[in-house]
């Protein structure tokens, strides 16, 4: 998409999304739904396939039952990240409430940063938008670069509008430097349910039922700075409500074997979309990578 288009798209389309009600923004989200579901089959044999892998003991009314509930969840993913180009504190923090944030209060006295790992489940964007509104920390999110560099423009503008810090995973380690050279308190969120983009960096795990290729960032970085690690739990209250709650991973990295930051955090991920999968995001190929590539 040309800059143009992008631009166009943004400022003619999405802004005047986002200002809309949130009532007006599910009943769009309504019909969203009937389209990528019944119209465009958005990605549907890809998002059927990955259920089926995941959860071969389902019989195939129950995959559609899920199938159809994540469209649905998609849908208002859409709009939710629409709103939050314009959207309030007051309404944000309303909507996204970490409910035991002083469970990492401790480490913030001991001027001490940590890492904040999770996965793409229920509303993602909110947690980086409203982060560091959040915690004591100073809120840092780690993502990937987009392809299309104006919208990763309006993404990092859209990510930190209240005080969020956004890095690239690329500049991850440079970032960490100069936190700690300013002698700054962070608190690092990253995502670690991607499909990793070097074969040769990743670490092998079972993961819903297959061999998986996981991001090591995490525990790489937790490793290597002695960062307390903590898995996020996103749970759906009602629609467009979310409710966030911390668990320690490990509180010293560098004394762990190696993989197990990793698969603790694939472990409670797993748990998390067992009980609603539903709400994790089965549209993307996570499973690009075989163990076949793992020796090649």
């Amino acid at each position: 998409m040309s800059v143009v288009a992008s631009y166009l798209l943004f400022y003619c389309i999405l802004i005047p999304l986002s200002i809309l009600p949130m009532r007006v923004l599910y009943f769009l989200s309504d019909i969203m739904c009937f389209v990528l579901k019944d119209v465009v089959k958005y990605r549907k044999k890809v998002i059927v396939a990955n259920l089926k892998n995941s959860f071969p003991q389902k019989n195939e009314a129950e995959i559609r039952s899920v199938t159809k509930k994540y469209y649905r969840h998609l849908s208002d993913l859409l709009v939710e990240a629409a709103k939050m180009l314009t959207i309030s504190k007051k309404s944000l923090l309303k909507r996204y409430k970490c409910l035991n944030a002083d469970i990492l209060l401790p480490y913030y006295k001991d001027k001490k940063s940590i890492i904040l790992a999770s996965a793409h489940y229920n509303n993602w964007e909110y947690m980086v938008a409203s982060l560091d509104m959040q915690i004591a920390h100073h809120g840092i999110g780690v993502g990937k670069r987009m392809s299309n560099k104006t919208f990763e423009r309006l993404a990092f503008a859209k990510r930190t509008r209240y005080g969020t810090e956004v890095c690239y995973a690329d500049n991850v380690r440079q970032d960490m430097e100069n936190h700690i050279a300013n002698g700054d308190v962070c608190a690092y969120m990253l995502l670690s349910d991607q499909s990793p983009n070097d074969v040769n960096k990743c670490y092998w795990a079972n993961f819903l039922n297959q061999k998986t290729a996981l991001i090591y960032g995490a525990e790489y970085f937790a490793k290597k700075y002695n960062y307390p690690v903590f898995f996020y739990k996103v749970d759906k209250v009602k629609r467009g409500y979310y409710e966030v709650s911390f668990s320690l991973v490990s509180s010293s990295p560098q004394e762990t074997p190696y993989g197990f930051v990793v698969e603790s955090i694939a472990k409670l991920t797993e748990d998390a979309i067992k009980a609603a999968p539903e709400f994790w995001l089965w549209s993307h190929r996570r499973w690009k990578l075989t163990p076949k590539a793992e020796n090649q």
